[in-house]
């Protein structure tokens, strides 16, 4: 597999020499190295759009390594059988209360966030719900930037719930682009009985 330096490049050369290396005779895949998560982004797009095998890890700090294959499902099974997933595995419940990440500049956060949702579509092994409460009811309405990655985990049978309370709140029940409406009970049932919990 031919491996592409494509470190300090901005887009969308990593995906126009991603392209053209696929497009090469022989080419069963490439691995491009990029150093920004918005080309990770971008070539994950390039290959969904073309019914490719996708998959990244990080590679250090502020690098990140993608594999891009012919084959759908060739990454996936990679990652299925090194990580040893059991017929009955249950991924993590993922509770979002805020539409930003961490504590400090909010464009930061908002950035952070976009990328957390984006890699939850990235694990081999889903959440087995994402529930967003408070200001995370802002993620799952029209014109968010995070719509289409939460569908995504959606099409994977990933339960996608949003707060009744908060988005009634925040008047965005009308807006809706992605999973339902539900209230606190079903949220403390869904916590009471999931393995994992992660919060953000």
């Amino acid at each position: 597999m031919k491996t592409l330096d494509m470190l300090g490049k901005p887009c969308p050369i990593p995906v126009v020499n991603a392209k053209k290396a696929l497009a090469e005779q022989g080419a069963d895949g490439v691995a491009v190295i990029v150093d920004n998560f918005v080309a990770v982004q971008n070539l994950e797009k390039m290959a969904k759009g073309s019914s490719l095998g996708f998959s990244y890890v990080e590679d250090g700090e502020s690098r990140y390594r993608v594999t891009i294959v012919k084959d759908p499902n060739q990454v996936l099974d990679t990652r299925e059988e090194a990580l040893n997933l059991g017929s009955g595995a249950k991924g993590p419940l993922v509770l979002v209360a805020s539409d930003s990440m961490g504590r400090g500049s909010d464009e930061l956060g908002r950035l952070l966030i976009k990328g957390f949702i984006f890699s939850l579509t990235q694990l081999s092994l889903p959440p087995e719900a994402v529930i967003f409460l408070n200001s995370g009811a802002y993620l799952t309405t029209e014109g968010a930037n995070t719509v289409s990655d939460l569908k995504t985990l959606e099409d994977r049978g990933v339960g996608i719930y949003t707060c009744g309370t908060c988005a009634n709140y925040y008047k965005l029940a009308e807006s809706l682009a992605v999973g339902s409406i539900t209230d606190m009970m079903n949220i403390v049932n869904k916590l009471a009985g999931a393995s994992t919990v992660i919060t953000v």
